[in-house]
């Protein structure tokens, strides 16, 4: 790697289009009730909509992110975004369930993109700024996941929500073109065939405790944050609530201030204060849902709780996706791709879990025990963390 510092333009770049490419992971979630609508899915069924890009994605994390390590990775991001945009295409004239359930699937799968680009800043940055840079991507990423949640409200309102994915498709074609004029080339130093690099995936899980662990946090939070973001837009067009989609727009596009997190956890990571501002992150990620479970039953003021709520909760996935990145490509260049893709893939398995979670949850036992739900993802991954601060403690006796 070259003494040189990523430059401010290039972060820009890397941020604006992961931004754009994850967010087509989530215009569905405030769209959940007219598409399953439109495509005849039953309620009990309507999670599917985001579990389906979520397993897509998961499988891209674990057999296609890897390659960055293997090929050059300016041509696989550029692949990767060509795909995702022919399936944004089909999700956008898709008639049946079938149809949009298949789209959904290459979306998740295609958008794996942005999960070469993460660490691609990583490897263009010094040791020094590393947590910085990574925070300032993934706030881009964070930013992109909710602005698409207001967005497709806003879009779906005025239009329908096909236009919502036609014009996705054309945004990541644009993007696709961009990154191909605008990044270097990198050119991994591995030549190892495909299936040993695949099978290199379950060593490293098995001798990466840091791996381990950091996956383990994010996926209690990211499965709460996808079990919140899947069932809070039915609760707000119900009858408590009575929101439209441009209601549902606002709510979601004020929940995005929580994005501000990503370039201060960075920052302490930086600086060291990895394991503290872990707690922090998974006590915002149980406030997020003890919140709306303890407000008062006047309408306005519910739905401000909520919003409060909402920003918590994005406060605490935000700080804690940093972190753990941070902690993941401190590890070493090398191996830097296929960690990031087993620790997303890991994580975004919970994601799947909340959101199909809460569909049935809040179909069969409504709100209170859809947010009993979320909060217990979080609540086992602080659990889990106090072991990780129990070790540290009883290391600084021993020392």
């Amino acid at each position: 790697m070259s003494n040189k510092d990523i430059s401010p333009g290039m972060v820009t770049l890397l941020a604006t289009a992961s931004g754009l490419i994850v967010a087509s992971l989530y215009y569905a979630q405030t769209l959940v009730g007219p598409i399953s609508a439109a495509t005849g899915l039953s309620p009990e069924a309507a999670g599917l909509i985001v579990t389906l890009t979520q397993i897509g994605y998961t499988l891209g994390l674990l057999f296609i992110v890897p390659l960055g390590d293997l090929l050059e990775n300016r041509r696989l991001i550029f692949t990767g975004l060509l795909f995702t945009s022919a399936m944004l295409v089909l999700a956008a004239i898709s008639s049946s369930a079938w149809m949009f359930l298949t789209a959904a699937l290459g979306i998740g799968l295609g958008s794996v993109a942005a999960q070469i680009i993460v660490p691609f800043a990583a490897h263009l940055s010094q040791e020094a700024t590393r947590g910085a840079t990574v925070g300032k991507v993934v706030s881009g990423l964070l930013l992109g996941i909710m602005l698409s949640r207001p967005a497709a409200s806003l879009v779906a309102d005025a239009t329908s929500w096909h236009v919502v994915f036609a014009g996705a498709a054309v945004l990541v074609l644009i993007v696709a073109f961009v990154l191909r004029a605008g990044l270097p080339q990198r050119v991994p130093n591995h030549h190892i065939g495909y299936p040993k690099l695949m099978a290199s995936l379950w060593h490293l899980f098995l001798q990466t405790p840091v791996l381990r662990r950091r996956a383990a946090y994010h996926a209690g939070l990211f499965g709460s944050f996808s079990l919140f973001w899947t069932v809070t837009p039915l609760m707000l067009a119900g009858p408590q609530f009575h929101l439209s989609q441009t209601g549902i727009a606002i709510f979601a596009l004020v929940g995005m201030a929580g994005a501000i997190a990503s370039p201060i956890a960075g920052k302490l990571a930086d600086k060291g204060h990895t394991l503290m501002a872990t707690a922090a992150a998974l006590v915002l990620g149980v406030l997020g849902f003890a919140l709306p479970l303890v407000a008062p039953g006047s309408r306005d003021i519910a739905l401000a709780v909520l919003v409060i709520a909402s920003i918590v909760l994005d406060m605490g996935v935000a700080a804690n996706l940093v972190l753990g990145q941070r902690a993941i490509f401190s590890l070493g260049a090398e191996v830097r791709s296929r960690l990031n893709g087993v620790y997303f893939a890991l994580f975004f398995a919970g994601g799947a879990a909340g959101s199909a979670l809460g569909g049935w949850v809040f179909a069969t036992h409504g709100w209170r025990g859809a947010l009993l739900a979320g909060m217990a993802f979080n609540a086992a991954a602080l659990l889990y963390w106090v072991t990780e601060y129990l070790g540290h403690a009883s290391q600084r006796k021993a020392a």
